[in-house]
């Protein structure tokens, strides 16, 4: 395996542990259901006590991007873990009325003072990733509270102040330690506990995790989302809130930032198009740049379009070998072309350019694998380093629509697990800016991703809508995990549109996600059977838990169909 890509397959390694939670032990709220119908709204979220925050906001009258901003301020709460208005986003959102498609990009930026040597120690070495994290230095100005409020003027229905009140009573009146987060305070207590109040929230005083079921309340995060909700958006990023996050980060006990209360005021949300094409009959929306999940995912999908996918089916190897090709050829132009567009030039179309996606394809044989899966030269490339930036496994997705058939999809991050391990107000910051490539060059060349003040790093973020032949949202998706989100996307599209499985069963299908010269397959699932046909095929073949976390909605059979990953604790409910 390539020394540049080692880093990925190490950081799912160290994830795997809590990668598979105990899927007979998922919190409950009535009512709810790994799958459900409905014929107005729906929504699905990553816990049951979110998906709640957003049916409640629906039977409000809210739209779909208000029942989104309430689950993910919600997860806040209840999934400190993966994201929170501590971190960053993209939300893709469907417009029933008018049939336009709108994109927010609401992800973190890098401190103005920041230079492509961020990360490097006084000699001039590269920070691993594991010096990286803690700390300041990895906190990005969060962005998701500025998205929120955007996409809120542009669709929402419901008062600001309204959205915030599920996630304040679960903060203000208590919710459960569930297994999944136990699992996460266990195997990264390191981030969890890397502030006193985390220790003092999750750990009791010998060091060991609350018990699952423990109640939990956290007065501190109940008044941070009182004072958003009542003084609005903008209280976040300017007085005592902003304050408090820049005295944190600078004062941090590890790599303290020069992060500004300037830096926090000036972000930014950004409406930006969104990156649309067709696979088949199906047109497939998603976010551009800075996110590489909407053009890379496509990639991937295009590079299988000339196979007959739906013939082959989930239980031929030469199916999951075409796969892995796809993915590897599809990772090799991310890891080199895709970055902040408002930085570098990103030849986003010659990425999806017709001629050069067909000569892509063209490489893949049914027989054999690629010898060494480079970037390619799309159109309007620059000179740029094929660079892969280790993405910790995090975040969270989910999907709303409502009763006028608006769909909300948006996945939101603090990075790996609680972030950089700071707190403040009762949340975890994001370390985001270790998305960034923590080598600024390579070869002799800059990384497209490099770190440079303001810039918004590389992220595998890949919110997603598909309409059917008939003009109709026919799937809303987006998955949880690092770089294999796109591969988790990419398979539960191929599993619905060339399968026609319902959207449930084809997120529950197993995963398997290729980069460079290794395939790693999912543990304990068919898959394991198709290793020595993928291995007779030239691959290189890891089997191990992979980080999964899917959610969906689709329009199947007259009515809304929600569902989320099993391998998770989410959930899906009607209105």
């Amino acid at each position: 395996m390539p020394t540049r890509l080692a880093p990925f397959f190490l950081a799912l390694a160290l994830l795997t542990g809590c990668a598979a939670p105990r899927a007979d032990l998922r919190p409950t709220v009535s009512p709810s259901a790994a799958s459900a119908a409905q014929t107005g709204g729906a929504v699905s979220a990553a816990d049951p006590r979110a998906a709640a925050a957003g049916q409640e906001v629906l039977r409000a009258g809210g739209s779909a991007v208000d029942a989104a901003i309430a689950i993910a301020v919600a997860l806040t709460v209840v999934e400190p873990q993966s994201s929170g208005i501590g971190g960053g986003g993209f939300l893709v959102h469907h417009d029933a009325r008018s049939g336009a498609v709108s994109s927010f990009d609401g992800r973190e930026t890098a401190p103005a003072s920041a230079t492509p040597t961020w990360f490097s120690d006084a000699s001039g070495r590269p920070l691993s990733m594991g010096e990286a994290v803690p700390g300041g230095k990895s906190v990005g100005v969060p962005g998701n509270i500025r998205m929120f409020a955007l996409a809120h003027r542009r669709h929402g229905k419901l008062p600001w102040a309204r959205l915030f009140d599920p996630a304040i009573r679960l903060a203000r009146d208590g919710f459960e330690i569930t297994p999944r987060m136990h699992d996460f305070l266990s195997s990264r207590a390191r981030g969890a506990g890397f502030t006193a109040w985390g220790k003092t929230y999750f750990y009791t005083p010998d060091g060991r995790p609350k018990p699952v079921g423990t109640r939990l309340t956290n007065p501190d995060l109940a008044a941070t989302l009182d004072a958003i909700a009542s003084r609005g958006p903008d209280s976040f990023y300017v007085g005592p809130m902003a304050a408090a996050m820049v005295q944190t980060v600078q004062r941090a006990p590890r790599n303290p930032s020069s992060m500004t209360a300037g830096d926090l005021a000036a972000y930014d949300a950004k409406e930006r198009q969104p990156l649309c094409g067709r696979y088949r009959q199906f047109r497939i929306c998603g976010m551009g740049p800075p996110a590489s999940g909407g053009t890379i995912m496509f990639q991937m999908l295009k590079n299988l379009e000339r196979f007959d996918v739906a013939a082959l089916g989930r239980d031929n190897p030469v199916f999951w070998h075409l796969f892995a090709e796809s993915q590897r050829l599809a990772y090799a132009d991310r890891d080199a072309f895709i970055a902040d567009p408002d930085f570098v030039t990103v030849p986003a179309r010659g990425l999806l350019d017709d001629g050069y996606l067909a000569a892509r394809s063209a490489l893949i044989s049914p027989d054999a694998r690629i010898a060494r899966a480079l970037a390619g030269t799309p159109p309007g490339a620059p000179r740029v380093a094929q660079a892969a930036a280790p993405e910790p496994a995090g975040t969270s997705h989910m999907v709303a629509v409502d009763a006028g058939g608006n769909v909300a999809s948006l996945t939101s991050t603090i990075e790996g697990p609680f972030g950089s391990g700071l707190t403040v107000g009762g949340f975890y910051l994001n370390n985001e800016l270790t998305d960034f490539n923590l080598e600024p060059d390579l070869d002799g060349k800059p990384t497209a991703n490099r770190v440079e003040g303001g810039k918004r790093p590389r992220s595998s973020m890949s919110p997603t809508i598909v309409y059917g032949p008939d003009g109709r949202v026919r799937v809303a998706l987006g998955a949880a995990g690092g770089a294999t989100i796109i591969a988790q996307v990419a398979k539960t599209l191929i599993a619905v549109l060339d399968w026609n499985l319902p959207v449930n069963e084809a997120i529950g299908l197993p995963q398997l996600v290729a980069m460079g010269n290794t395939v790693a397959v999912e543990q304990a699932t068919a898959l394991e059977a198709m290793v020595p046909a993928l291995e007779a095929r030239g691959h290189r073949v890891v089997v191990r838990a992979l980080p999964l976390k899917g959610n969906a909605v689709e329009w199947r059979d007259g009515q809304w169909w929600g569902g989320a990953d099993r391998r998770s604790e989410g959930a899906a409910l009607k209105e």
